[in-house]
């Protein structure tokens, strides 16, 4: 079983748009949201929910009865979670250092819904995601979730590929995205924060050996600032696979819930995109 990651150093980049369209050009793989923190591919995959799963995270709770009021907690909480005796869930992240310094065992961690996974179907095939509650913490273990029900998806139904859609900047979720991975494919736009953000998802993917491939969406809304692009990549070894064209389409689709290449098959951003996942397959079949 293959699988590869679409990422971004920084949000906005059309990482979603190419991901679901590597799901339409597949035919048969395993769909996975791995941006759990603010999801976006079901609004144009429009899967239909089969099972859902809880998901919990550990939060402290400091028990009044048992309480000395000697401060401890509050001194040695990192995230600043505990003020006036009280522990703030939203700051909190279930660490468990208050629990090892209080002297009389006042504090406890209890678990408690986080946020809920789901394996769902859609016109392309099974697609497993996420949703955190707003506030709540831990999304790479919520990312590791998502991608343990799309392997366990896979060899069920005899499924050699899955297309992850990963999380934007290079934190806890996108590590959570690339690790054991077979290929990154990195999308970026020719910005100067495009750039560095670019070059930090490289960094990130190079620490973890995998293979990276770089797309340059809407890249003729500043063709020096892409061409600077590609001589970065070239400088390292690093394939710059597509440069896909400003596409009205693209937006129109997306006002339509579809993917481009549903939408419009033959416009030169589709075209661009199908020309990439035809490098992706070969890249694939070298690793």
């Amino acid at each position: 079983m293959k699988q590869i990651t679409v990422l971004s150093g920084k949000g906005g980049t059309g990482k979603t748009t190419i991901a679901s369209s590597f799901a339409v050009l597949a035919g048969s793989s395993v769909i996975a949201d791995c941006d759990v923190d603010a999801a976006n591919l079901h609004l144009l995959l429009h899967p239909e929910v089969k099972t859902r799963q809880e998901f919990y995270t550990r939060k402290a709770e400091i028990l009044d009865e048992k309480c000395i009021k000697c401060g401890r907690c509050e001194e040695e909480c990192r995230f600043g979670a505990i003020s006036d005796f009280k522990v703030d869930p939203i700051l909190c992240e279930g660490c468990g250092v208050c629990t090892l310094v209080c002297p009389v065992g006042a504090v406890r961690l209890s678990e408690r819904v986080s946020g809920y996974a789901y394996i769902s179907e859609t016109r392309f095939g099974p697609m497993c995601h996420a949703r955190l509650l707003p506030g709540e913490s831990n999304s790479g273990k919520l990312v590791a979730l998502v991608r343990e029900n799309a392997r366990k998806v896979a060899e069920a139904r005899g499924l050699d590929l899955v297309i992850i859609d990963g999380a934007p900047g290079i934190g806890c979720p996108v590590i959570a995205s690339v690790t054991g991975i077979d290929l990154g494919v990195v999308v970026t736009e020719p910005t100067m924060s495009g750039l560095h953000d670019m070059e930090r998802a490289l960094r990130l993917l190079d620490h973890f050996r995998v293979p990276a491939l770089v797309c340059i969406n809407k890249y003729d809304l500043n063709e020096e600032k892409a061409e600077e692009i590609v001589e970065f990549c070239e400088s390292r070894g690093i394939e710059v696979m597509a440069k896909i064209p400003f596409n009205k389409a693209v937006t129109d689709a997306m006002v339509k819930g579809k993917t481009i290449i549903e939408y419009s098959g033959r416009n030169p951003a589709s075209e661009e995109i199908k020309k990439a996942w035809k490098r992706v397959l070969r890249a694939l079949n070298e690793t």
